[in-house]
């Protein structure tokens, strides 16, 4: 073998020799001790050249060990070589010493294993005589989000109604400040009629194409000014109407008005009420000539009137006018009393609204029927035989439920007594009832409980039931059965549809029966509280064995 063959067969055996030194994989683990639950970080560090294809282990678990997270592989540069690093997150719910078993890297399609790693993982120390025990709070039910968007829509109908009231009182008010200005500027009808003629020039607006509306204001200042000066209804009358109680007036005052005059107004008028209804364009000189006509008929109706007319004004059509302006004027300031009113109390009601809260407006202000139950005087009693004893907001009355029993039910009955607050048609009700039986007899609870919820069906029209039951304790010790649950109430008078809480409990001692069901609506919490303290003020007499 030559020498140069001897060079290239030592290089080759170095660079396998230099190759299979550079792959190699490496364990790292963050802590070999944890407490249940906690995270280990496990690193898998594979060092192999630039062009290697390296496979990481993956899975769900380690051995006993859960993968929780698989991280990303990242890629460091060493010379001519590279460190692939891969770590995972592991995790066990169980105390106790654990291995993680070798895990295979694959680098070029050859397997290397991980170290093995021990573990351990410590468990949580509980101390039952240091640390004191509670118990099990009770639910607590989110606010629905409904309710309270319900009371914002309210505050804001609210709003707008006051928002309206108010610019309907500023609008009377201003128009009130608007009629006395007028009455202040313009002394007499002929000044104001020529007034108005003079802004409605300035206006231009038949030039504008408003041609309509230029007639509209027109005849309105024409028909104004006969009103005022002539004591005739023109603004309510028709034309043909405003020209007869013209000419009717003009004679009874002795008016020198000539039929030109008349002929013409009636003209101009019945122009605008072509150009008004039905759609007339006249052409622009005879817009103008009908603006002459009215201002040269005005003025002859001024000068036709006696001045006798003007100091006199006591017709009854003027006596009739100023009752009617007095009457307005009485009205206005009624309703604006009445505005102002309704806007301050509905201020008030916002304002508590966003202070006090929507439960407090219902409470306080619009009544609530269990609060007053709930905060009134309490009665102590027992009711029955053998009695129940319990607390309730009212007492009881005795009702009569014999008359509705089944005849067979009836045939075995020594004693039936039952006392109510309400009904089950209501929101509200409670009822505690007891029973004897001629011979002794040992109830089925579930059987009672059917019988409850039946009756709930028939008498209440109750629908969707729920039934749910629970052993239950009174303070002194004696058992029974507590049945409690939902359903859909429908009020028998308005049809509105609502959700009703029902607790019964039934004590089925030797040869007797006793009962105590109370029911409220579904988010009605003095409801709610009326009868957890009924529920803990219940105590009953333990009856003798026969």
């Amino acid at each position: 073998m030559t020498s140069k063959l001897k060079s290239i067969l030592a290089g080759w055996a170095l660079l396998m020799v230099g190759t299979l030194s550079a792959q190699k994989v490496t364990t790292h683990i963050d802590t070999t001790r944890h407490k249940i639950g906690a995270q280990f970080n496990l690193t898998l560090t594979a060092t192999a050249d630039t062009m290697a294809k390296v496979v990481f282990p993956h899975g769900r678990a380690f051995g006993p060990l859960e993968v929780i997270r698989n991280y990303k592989t990242d890629t460091i540069r060493k010379g001519g070589n590279y460190d692939l690093v891969r770590k995972y997150g592991l995790t066990q719910f169980d105390s106790g010493k654990f291995t993680i078993p070798p895990l295979k890297v694959t680098i070029n399609g050859k397997a290397y294993f991980s170290d093995s790693v021990r573990l351990e993982v410590g468990g949580v120390k509980v101390d039952t005589l240091q640390q004191k025990m509670y118990d099990i709070k009770p639910i607590i039910e989110a606010p629905s989000d409904w309710s309270r968007w319900l009371w914002i829509l309210v505050a804001l109908a609210l709003l707008v109604v006051l928002g309206g009231v108010g610019v309907g009182v500023y609008y009377l008010i201003k128009k009130r400040q608007k009629t006395k200005l007028g009455q202040a500027v313009y002394k007499s009808p002929i000044e104001k009629a020529t007034a108005l003629l003079q802004q409605l020039d300035k206006k231009a607006l038949w030039q504008k194409g408003e041609v309509k509306d230029y007639y509209s204001e027109l005849t309105d200042i024409a028909r104004t000014y006969i009103e005022e000066e002539i004591n005739v209804p023109a603004m309510e009358s028709t034309t043909s109407e405003v020209i007869e109680s013209l000419r009717r007036e003009a004679r009874r005052k002795n008016m020198k008005l000539t039929p030109e005059t008349l002929e013409t107004l009636e003209k101009v008028l019945r122009q605008a009420d072509l150009v008004k209804f039905a759609k007339s364009k006249p052409i622009d000189f005879e817009i103008e000539d009908d603006k002459k006509r009215i201002e040269k008929t005005i003025l002859q109706i001024h000068k036709a009137v006696p001045i006798a007319v003007i100091e006199e004004g006591e017709s009854e059509l003027s006596k009739m006018m100023r009752e009617k302006a007095l009457k307005k004027k009485k009205q206005r300031r009624i309703l604006i009393g009445v505005g102002a009113s309704v806007g301050v109390l509905m201020l008030s009601l916002i304002v508590l609204l966003f202070i006090k809260g929507p439960e407090f407006i219902k409470d306080k202000v619009l009544g609530h029927p269990t609060r007053e139950l709930w905060e009134g005087e309490w009665v102590s009693s027992e009711y029955g035989n053998p009695p129940v004893y319990l607390q309730t907001p009212r007492i009881l009355k005795r009702i009569d439920l014999t008359k509705t029993m089944p005849k067979d039910g009836m045939a075995t009955l020594r004693e039936m007594q039952t006392f109510a607050y309400g009904s089950v048609l209501d929101e509200f009700s409670i009822v505690v009832s007891t029973r004897k039986e001629k011979q002794a007899v040992t109830f089925d609870a579930d059987k009672v409980l059917e019988n409850t919820v039946a009756y709930l069906q028939s008498a209440g029209k109750a629908q969707n039931i729920v039934v749910k039951k629970e052993a239950f304790s009174t303070k002194a010790g004696i058992d029974g059965t507590h049945g409690f649950g939902t359903f859909d109430h429908v009020n028998p008078l308005t049809g509105k549809k609502s959700k009703l809480y029902y607790e019964v409990f039934l004590f089925t001692q030797e040869g007797g029966l006793q009962q105590v069901f109370v029911q409220y609506a579904e988010g009605d919490e003095y409801g709610k509280k009326i009868f957890e303290r009924i529920m803990k003020s219940i105590e009953l007499k333990v009856l003798p064995k026969s």
